[in-house]
């Protein structure tokens, strides 16, 4: 798994790509966490995101009720396999997609 950065005044999107799952979620989560002071928008786009396990989704929820605090998170491009993911655990329903 790897992430890029680009930032843009208080709005970060991080590019995930590869998968992520228990042994890529924890440098997932510490990348992001660690990049959003001062963020007010954060868009994750996960269009080379093959896979998440719920490894994958716990940092997702993590990041989420971080932002919450902050402003707002959208997670964008999403693969058909992951989305299939996030509807059956529930994530569709509270995570703001595009």
């Amino acid at each position: 798994m790897e992430t890029v950065l680009k930032q843009e005044n208080k709005k970060l999107t991080v590019f995930v790509s590869g998968k992520v799952d228990t042994t890529t979620a924890p440098a997932l989560e510490k990348t992001v966490l660690e990049n959003l002071d001062g963020i007010t928008e954060l868009v994750i786009d996960l269009k080379d995101m093959p896979y998440t396990s719920s490894a994958g989704l716990r940092v997702f929820l993590i990041i989420q009720k971080a932002m919450l605090k902050k402003g707002k998170m959208t997670v964008v491009h999403i693969c058909e396999d992951v989305m299939d993911i996030f509807e059956m655990t529930g994530f569709s329903d509270f995570l703001s997609i595009k």
